[in-house]
């Protein structure tokens, strides 16, 4: 074990040669030439000169150490009922065949290849057959509408799109294949041609020659080996939204990424090669990108591709029972999946019937978590449950404890400490440093390390004026934080839920915290609306947890008594609408900002990511109803 403090101090102050030690820890082609240069544009970039493939790194290079008959990949989908494993000498196979696929239609290093498919293993093989030809993969969420699925098409201008007939949301089917041909006649770049894996609940007409058959495909494809490509060429494109309602092309390079994937699943995850490692999010998001596929198969892990929910499939005991199927030793999750649990098993009952002695710690992403959510779960396991940060833009992790350094005491609310690589500072709205415990904006000293974004895809004056025109010398983060006398990192919020009650700044962030803490409370969101005489106050929604016995208006007085207790009358909250659910995006974050639109009157749509039209409507009303005493 290294002493965090001092570990990090030597990446901050001569990040050169810390991250070059760090790049000896993969296999190169040609090791980089140099460490830190500019590119044209003046931005930093990492490992010019090196060689490498990714793919290579995530799966050849285990078979030639005699690891072939190692598990690398699970398939578990309790929606289909349907199972399976690949050792690494069976995933490579796989992927030779699809990269070969893709070869066959003419796609070459350079290109870009979009793929728009479900949780299922052909997916995982699509990503890693893009990285062996050196081609660009630009995953898109599959299920997303036609609309958006057609503005990456444009932006992104593959040569490919690959798909499957359809997916499935529990017992809902969603006919991928329609979307893609609405897609397609939407946009303006046109798809030389789209590979279509047929699934056995839906079958998709195909519009030859445009339209192929990924398993006829397959079967007049020869296998494909690796291409050396540069350190600095580009992985991947994902896009993240935008403020101004265009997605923005999030790009990965080779080298700095797997030096990134390869250190953190090492430091941060403190998980070791062979070890079972579980990411429950989707490929579409960066997490899946990071810790479903390249993460752990190029640290030499095994990972569990998971087509399922936390609840309903059947029941809340999903997560409990692949722990314990398969021997997980590292978990990592969003707060909004185990709270999506608490409900409606607030007891943790159906953790009783597992054994869980392999699990050594679960992660935590992606959502503020709460208190409430940190204590059930650490009672529950007892094992260290860790609260860590990071951003699409980042691609790996910013603020974290770190078990594979030094496991830190945990303090709730905290995602804990700068990871190395990490210069994270807190500024004021003139760009000064804020001292201990000054809440500001979080920011971070460039240079940022490997495997954070490069640019934005054809898009560098965005990438320049979104990131680091605010602060220059500096990455913004956007978000409102402060940093205590021991360190610890405090993300109080994106600045739009920074509130301004009657000339009082606000975290939304602090009065959820109060709200969570509750017993009766499952989950919660609170906004910030208008109002003629304070600027803005503070309205909860509140989804309690199943079995609640106690009478609504009792509560929601407690609720509005305990914010008053911590915060003051100052905080002006008064008001607590009872939610069944609340909208959320595919990857768990709650759609705020949509909410307060609506709450204010104004004009809104419904975000392309989100999970479930039918609960924006459902809160809508609840608003209308409400709106004359809101």
């Amino acid at each position: 074990m290294k002493d965090y403090k001092d570990f990090h101090l030597k990446s901050i102050e001569n990040p050169q040669t810390f991250w070059q030690e760090q790049a000896k820890s993969i296999d190169w082609f040609k090791f980089p030439e140099s460490m830190l240069t500019k590119d044209a544009e003046g931005f930093d970039r990492w490992y010019e000169g090196g060689k490498l493939n990714t793919c290579y790194l995530a799966l050849d290079r285990h078979v030639e150490k005699g690891r072939g008959e190692q598990l690398a990949l699970i398939y578990d989908s309790p929606v289909t009922g349907k199972k399976d494993q690949f050792t690494y000498a069976q995933l490579l196979h796989e992927v030779e065949l699809v990269a070969g696929m893709l070869v066959k239609l003419g796609v070459k290093k350079g290109d870009c290849v979009v793929i728009y498919m479900p949780m299922i293993p052909q997916t995982i093989f699509a990503m890693l057959a893009c990285a062996r030809i050196g081609a660009i993969h630009s995953v898109v969420f599959g299920g997303f509408a036609a609309h958006e699925l057609a503005v990456r098409i444009d932006n992104a201008e593959p040569k490919v799109l690959l798909t499957a007939s359809g997916g499935l949301e529990i017992e809902k089917v969603i006919p991928y294949k329609q979307l893609v041909d609405n897609a397609l006649e939407e946009a303006t770049h046109k798809v030389e041609h789209v590979v279509i894996f047929q699934r056995p609940f839906v079958k998709a007409t195909l519009q030859p020659p445009r339209d192929i058959d990924w398993n006829e495909l397959r079967n007049q494809s020869k296998p494909a080996t690796y291409v050396e490509v540069d350190a600095t060429d580009i992985l991947y494109i994902i896009y993240t939204s935008g403020t101004t309602g265009k997605p923005k092309g999030v790009m990965r390079d080779n080298g700095g990424h797997a030096v990134a994937m390869e250190f953190s699943m090492k430091y941060i995850y403190g998980a070791k090669p062979g070890d079972v490692y579980w990411a429950a999010s989707d490929v579409g998001w960066v997490v899946g990108h990071s810790y479903i596929v390249y993460g752990p198969l190029i640290h030499g892990c095994t990972t569990i591709l998971f087509e399922g929910k936390p609840v309903r499939t059947p029941d809340a005991g999903t997560f409990w029972r692949i722990l314990s199927e398969y021997n997980v030793n590292v978990f990592f999750t969003a707060p909004t999946a185990f709270r999506a649990v608490i409900k409606e098993d607030p007891e943790g009952i159906f953790k009783k019937k597992y054994n869980l002695d392999a699990l050594r710690y679960i992660f935590l992403a992606g959502e503020r978590c709460d208190t409430g959510t940190l204590k059930w779960l650490e009672d529950l396991t007892e094992i260290p449950i860790i609260d860590h940060w990071w951003q699409t833009e980042s691609g790996w992790p910013m603020i974290s404890n770190m078990p594979g350094i030094e496991l830190l005491p945990v303090k709730p609310g905290s995602s804990a400490v700068a990871v190395p690589g990490y210069e994270i500072v807190i500024l004021d709205e003139d760009g000064n440093k804020l001292g201990s415990n000054e809440e500001g904006e979080l920011c971070i000293q460039l240079p940022l390390p490997p495997g954070t974004l490069p640019n934005l895809w054809r898009n560098t004056e965005r990438f320049k004026a979104a990131y680091f025109e605010k602060y220059p010398g500096f990455y913004n983060a956007e978000d409102s934080a402060y940093i205590d006398e021991d360190g610890y990192i405090f993300i109080t919020g994106r600045m739009d839920d920074i509130i301004n009650v009657a000339g009082h700044r606000l975290s939304t962030a602090t009065i959820e915290e109060i709200i969570a803490s509750n017993t009766s409370v499952a989950e919660c969101a609170v906004i910030g609306v208008a109002d003629e005489m304070k600027g803005q106050i503070p309205i909860g929604f509140v989804v309690l947890k199943d079995g609640v016995n106690i009478e609504t208006e009792e509560l929601i007085q407690e609720l509005i008594q305990n914010v008053r207790h911590e915060l003051g009358a100052v905080a002006s909250f008064k008001k607590v609408l009872i939610a069944k659910r609340l909208p959320k995006t595919r990857s768990g974050k709650i759609l705020r900002k949509t909410m307060r639109a609506i709450a204010d009157g104004k004009a809104f749509k419904a975000p392309s990511t989100i999970e479930d039209p039918i609960v924006l409507e459902e809160i809508r009303v609840l608003i209308v109803q409400n709106q004359p005493t809101i």
